[in-house]
């Protein structure tokens, strides 16, 4: 594969590979006692057919513990396997006096991959130390054979294990790999649509209040219809690049400026309006944020509310930026923040909650709908 069309994920071992190189390695032990059995039989078949038959029995065994299911196998299954693994196992050394190389290294790493901690390893180590008495009782003149007979043991127990456990985690990771594709699919389709409520839905809310504003004024006042046909073919073109650009990529937003299309929008609609931005300069995330919470805000307010007078400040205590957008014309104070509760709030609730943010929506005397956001300037602390 040329460079410019490699991708990142193709130096990754495929999960069939993984399994095809432990495979490999546990069939090269066994090719391996094999040879040991035969230079130590020379020439005499029938002690060296039992061994055999053991081989096979205690292989075929290990091929199972190796499966991605055989940790998840009921105690009872776990049990008679390893029972008839450890029985083909020590038959040799008992009854035919033969010592194959480390073949008990099958046994020592079925424990470690069946048998939960720390019982596994305390099975290990009986499993190895056990190689050392039949060891010392056979070779008793030969600390070299002792040693070989012992690591051969360990050693092979622990390749078992750790490779067995190399391949689930190669087949684990590409089964991750395929759920974070879904997961980054899933985000990317939740944030258009976020982005497309909190951006359009303010969009078609002003134009349909200005629209409705021109309707009233082409008769009385057709100069004044005419500058908010322009505002309307402005805010429209704004709205088409609003769409482009979440198609893309996040927009950013400011919060100053969304303050000003919201004071231009209320006035004339002819409510009673007054913004307070006194919070300075924010970094770009956070302006993005709170200029989203004043737009869904505004959108709301002119959705379920009949508004003659709001009030929007934005202010910094502490470190903590605190922006409050109030209204009147709350027609049922009891459902009016449940009328809110919709996606629109649910939405800007994951922004902020993203920043460490906090929202609130209440009803007070008047009765004044207040939706109150409270956000650090620096998010990381």
């Amino acid at each position: 594969m040329s460079e410019p069309t490699r991708r990142a994920g193709d130096d990754v071992p495929q999960p069939r590979l993984a399994r095809r190189l432990l495979l490999v390695v546990l069939c090269s032990y066994v090719f391996i006692g094999l040879i040991n059995l035969r230079l130590d039989n020379p020439g005499t078949w029938s002690r060296f057919w039992w061994p055999v038959v053991c081989m096979a029995v205690v292989f075929g065994l290990q091929l199972t513990h190796i499966s991605a299911d055989a940790p998840h196998w009921p105690v009872a299954r776990k049990t008679a396997s390893l029972t008839v693994q450890a029985v083909a196992t020590y038959l040799p050394f008992i009854a035919l006096h033969e010592i194959w190389g480390g073949m008990a290294g099958f046994l020592a790493g079925s424990f470690l991959l069946l048998i939960r901690q720390p019982l596994a390893w305390t099975y290990f180590t009986l499993t190895v130390a056990s190689m050392f008495l039949f060891a010392a009782h056979y070779y008793h003149d030969s600390a070299n054979w002792i040693a070989y007979y012992v690591v051969a043991t360990m050693l092979l127990g622990l390749i078992t294990f750790g490779m067995t456990r190399l391949a689930q985690l190669v087949e684990d990771l590409y089964a991750m790999r395929s759920e974070l594709a879904r997961l980054a699919v899933t985000q990317e389709r939740l944030r258009f649509a976020r982005d497309l409520h909190d951006l359009l839905g303010y969009s078609l809310s002003s134009i349909t209040l200005k629209s409705e504003l021109t309707y009233r004024l082409v008769q009385k006042q057709p100069e004044r219809a005419q500058r908010e046909l322009a505002e309307i073919l402005e805010i429209s073109r704004q709205a088409l690049a609003d769409v482009r650009e979440v198609s893309s990529s996040y927009r950013q937003m400011s919060l100053a400026a969304e303050a000003a299309s919201a004071r231009s929008i209320l006035e004339a609609a002819e409510i009673d309006t007054r913004v307070e931005i006194s919070c300075g300069p924010l970094p770009p995330a956070l302006d993005t944020v709170l200029a989203t919470t004043l737009r869904e805000g505004v959108t709301n307010m002119l959705r379920h509310s009949k508004v003659q007078r709001c009030i929007i400040t934005a202010t910094e205590t502490d470190g903590r930026i605190l922006l409050e957008l109030a209204n009147d014309g709350v027609a049922d104070p009891s459902t009016e923040a449940l009328a809110r509760s919709g996606s629109g709030l649910g939405n800007l609730r994951t922004r902020l909650a993203a920043v460490g943010g906090t929202l609130t929506a209440t009803t007070d005397a008047g009765p004044m709908f207040r939706l109150s956001v409270e956000v650090p300037r620096d998010p990381a602390a």
